[in-house]
């Protein structure tokens, strides 16, 4: 599979209905688009349930929201249905993601070769048992009955893309791959590399990617993102900027031990209280990608770069997958719409000039003419290559 433009998570806007998510677009994506600016911009939405339900009943409203994606040069390449809840034991997560197939079947662009669901990794890994296991599996088999006819209507497959993250019953890459080998078929199940969970985990990432190929399955999305390290975390400095980081979600952190091995906690307040600070931490937090932290705290660049390289050795450029921005937490505290706009803009030009040093991108930025209304004139125009995909 190929064809993976680059987007930006666009789960910071929330949406209560279809006219909710056109009012996001003009606010915040197309804005975002300008800014970078590019010609053409991927989106990997999050619709709510009911939006998704409603828009998987109505065809016409996807040809619209079709339509109004390609009015203001966004596509919707993926969609991201994670969350905490429900898990992969409940029936609603079943029907959720069918939903969410079905849209984003009509959503692909036609020169795209697939689309993904990117998903939560099965549950909390607390409590899960061998029942919650075989409902899991039964549900996913489920879901990948309807991605085969969808493959066979449309000639080309909405996959399912499992996220590990610390703390859930697939905690790592590694952990997804054992769980996934000779349960699924691969052509339509495969993982999500988050690089901020890649990195907590202090997992080697050319090993970790060559592993899911070996494994005969395939990375269907990069989710780009780095955490917060701290290489001395009982540095009193550093652990007075820890204790003043804002905790509205979990921040799990993971700790090298000298002989290598890590331990971890679920939350920063708790690592602060509980780890010895013996080695290095690496905190899941994601930071902007265009801000440099100020010492004693640093960003992981190194594995997103590492993550994209050992990706890029496994496909080459013409199977290269698709590369999602995940948007810093803090944007989504931003009343602002423009500095949201600029910050996020100011992040998906930083990926996009990564992919292009590593050879996925011309190095060029598309050409936009923005003096003119986009609603008067063709978007039919010069594309920018980046991987095997064009975004433009």
């Amino acid at each position: 599979m190929g064809d993976g433009p680059l987007s930006y998570c666009a789960d910071l806007h929330p949406a209560a209905d279809l006219d909710d998510v056109v009012r996001h677009l003009d606010r915040y994506a197309e804005p975002i688009r300008r800014a970078v600016p590019l010609a053409r911009l991927g989106l990997g939405l999050r619709l709510p349930p009911a939006v998704a339900s409603g828009l998987a009943a109505d065809r016409s409203a996807r040809r619209r929201l079709r339509v109004e994606l390609d009015a203001r040069g966004l596509e919707v390449v993926t969609l991201n249905t994670g969350g905490h809840e429900p898990r992969w034991t409940d029936p609603a997560r079943l029907r959720y993601s069918l939903d969410c197939a079905t849209v984003l079947a009509d959503l692909l662009p036609d020169r795209l070769a697939y689309g993904s669901l990117g998903t939560l990794p099965l549950g909390w890994r607390q409590p899960w048992s061998p029942a919650d296991d075989a409902a899991a599996h039964a549900f996913i088999e489920t879901l990948v009955a309807t991605l085969r006819t969808i493959d066979t209507v449309h000639g080309r497959p909405v996959t399912l893309a499992l996220e590990p993250a610390p703390g859930y019953v697939l905690d790592t890459v590694p952990d997804a791959v054992r769980w996934l080998a000779g349960r699924v078929d691969p052509r339509y199940v495969g993982v999500c590399v988050d690089t901020c969970a890649l990195a907590v985990s202090f997992l080697d990432p050319g090993g970790v990617v060559s592993a899911v190929y070996r494994a005969g399955f395939t990375v269907q999305k990069i989710q780009a993102a780095t955490a917060l390290q701290v290489d001395d975390p009982r540095d009193p400095a550093a652990r007075m900027v820890l204790a003043g980081l804002a905790a509205d979600v979990p921040q799990p952190v993971r700790e090298r031990q000298p002989n290598g091995t890590t331990r971890g906690a679920d939350d920063l307040p708790y690592a602060l209280a509980q780890l010895p600070g013996s080695g290095p931490w690496r905190v899941g937090r994601h930071l902007p990608l265009h801000v440099r932290p100020e010492a004693p705290l640093r960003a992981t660049t190194g594995v997103l770069r590492a993550t994209v390289q050992a990706v890029l050795a496994e496909t080459g450029t013409l199977d290269f997958p698709q590369v999602e921005l995940d948007v810093c937490p803090h944007a989504a505290g931003l009343t602002d719409a423009a500095a949201l706009v600029a910050g996020v803009a100011a992040d998906v030009a930083c990926v996009a000039e990564l992919l292009d040093e590593l050879g996925l991108g011309t190095g060029d930025t598309a050409a936009v003419d923005e003096s003119v209304p986009l609603a008067g004139h063709s978007l039919g125009g010069p594309m920018t290559r980046v991987g095997s995909a064009y975004v433009g």
